[in-house]
């Protein structure tokens, strides 16, 4: 069977299966690439590079429909947020093209008193770039990455999610079809194995993931032993602090929606909430009705809230983390039930240190809820954990809001507020979470070369 076929979650059913790539067709990615950074990249401006960019921005919302269906059957995404998904990286696409001469611009630089002449820092691409993107997310995860890169200069190699081949074969057709030529954009796929190869040609000038910690360690091996920048995205254990609130409802209201996001299986989804100890128990009740109304169901129904995991084996390995952490002392206040690949929504306390499930990230709908006494006990708790990549803090104290956020160990701090990812903030985190940002201005300074030009 090959590594890359579709495989519906909602029903089990193997719709197809494409052929791993070639060794032959793998040189000829990485060739075709080469070649689009030596001809195209170098005698196009950034701004026909950044109306390309929003071509294909244009292209994702016609075909809006086509490309959510892929998904919807690729990793069991509800239609609902498979169209979301859609616009936000049309969205992605869009900030970049209209930012593409400001994020290339020269940027001078003052001369010491007495220096004659001009110095400035210019930005320029460094060639092609292999991107390993995860399932999770299969359109905007390509976005934040190809966007802000093909406007700087460099060109792509794809390798995307082996349960992704269908949309990702759309992307590549969309960045055709949206006139970059050749080679720009090439999507392959290429075996584990393969991909390491892609990384350690001297061709490649580097490489970005988005996956686990254990695809990022063994990414960023191969990309060391071969001097590779490499931008790792991973996964995250996020705090949800609540200390205060006049509007218990809707503080609950967003932490639901913080966990429920895609199915829980969100990177940067809340997934333990740690709660202060006045408002704990009103808290744990109204957490637990609300999730429990959520009842998993055909993902390709409007009216879907929540969909299968993005497979059967992703449905087990919850299913085991869960048992795991009740047989170690957790309690089970409700959920916990599998059927398939469709696992109801579940909600643990009593998750202590000494629990394995204290330092694990729960990639699916399942919340942790903790009790503390005061602030510093909730900063603690949070930082408590090998993960650093989102947090939200919930607060009526605007001083405290930002007192805490200074003191939180993430990558990004969310201050009263939830989903709310915009093409112009930066993403990323720091600890095991990973070690880069896209999205913003800040991801186009990860693959780009700062060279100095100073004139006398």
């Amino acid at each position: 069977m090959s590594e890359y076929a579709v495989v519906d979650p909602a029903t089990g059913e193997t719709v197809a299966s494409y052929p791993t790539a070639t060794d032959e067709q793998v040189e000829a990615a990485i060739a075709a690439a080469t070649a689009a950074h030596r001809g195209w990249s170098r005698s196009s401006t950034a701004a026909e590079r950044g109306e390309l960019v929003r071509r294909v921005a244009q292209l994702h919302r016609e075909r809006r429909a086509e490309l959510a269906a892929l998904i919807v059957r690729e990793m069991g995404k509800t239609i609902t947020a498979a169209e979301g998904e859609v616009d936000f990286a049309a969205d992605i696409y869009e900030y970049y093209a209209d930012v593409a001469e400001r994020i290339t611009a020269d940027q001078p630089i003052d001369l010491a008193e007495g220096s004659q002449g001009t110095a400035v820092i210019r930005r320029a691409s460094l060639g092609p770039l292999l991107g390993v993107m995860p399932w999770n997310f299969p359109y905007y995860q390509v976005a934040r990455f190809a966007g802000p890169n093909l406007v700087v200069g460099n060109t792509i190699i794809l390798k995307h999610a082996p349960q992704c081949p269908e949309s990702a074969a759309a992307i590549e057709q969309v960045f055709l079809d949206a006139g970059f030529p050749e080679g720009a954009y090439v999507n392959v796929y290429a075996s584990n194995d393969q991909a390491a190869t892609i990384i350690g040609d001297p061709r490649v000038q580097g490489v970005s993931l988005t996956g686990s910690e254990r695809a990022g360690t063994a990414v960023a091996e191969v990309a060391g032993r071969n001097l590779k920048k490499v931008a790792l995205e991973l996964g995250g254990s996020d705090p949800f602090i609540l200390l205060s609130t006049d509007d218990l409802d809707a503080a609950v209201g967003s932490a639901v929606d913080a966990r429920m996001d895609n199915s829980g299986q969100s990177c940067n989804a809340a997934k333990r909430f740690v709660v202060h100890a006045d408002l704990y128990d009103e808290f744990l009740a109204k957490l637990t009705e609300r999730m429990t109304a959520i009842r998993p169901g055909d993902p390709t129904q409007p009216a879907t809230e929540l969909g299968p995991l993005s497979s059967l084996r992703a449905a087990e390995t919850l299913d085991q983390q869960v048992q795991r952490a009740v047989a170690a002392g957790a309690t089970l206040v409700a959920g916990g039930k599998r059927e398939g690949a469709f696992f109801e929504p579940t909600v643990l306390t009593g998750v202590g240190p000494d629990n394995p499930a204290y330092g694990e990230e729960f990639f699916g709908p399942v919340a942790v809820v903790h009790s503390v006494p005061d602030e510093d006990a909730a900063v603690e708790l949070a930082n408590d954990t090998g993960f650093g990549l989102g947090s939200y803090v919930f607060t009526t104290d605007a001083d405290q809001g930002e007192r805490v956020a200074n003191r939180i160990e993430a990558g990004m701090v969310y201050v009263n507020l939830v989903l709310a990812d915009s093409p112009e903030l930066p993403f990323g985190g720091i600890k095991r979470s990973g070690t880069s940002r896209e999205m913003g201005l800040l991801a186009a300074e990860e693959f780009v070369n700062k060279k100095l030009v100073r004139i006398g």
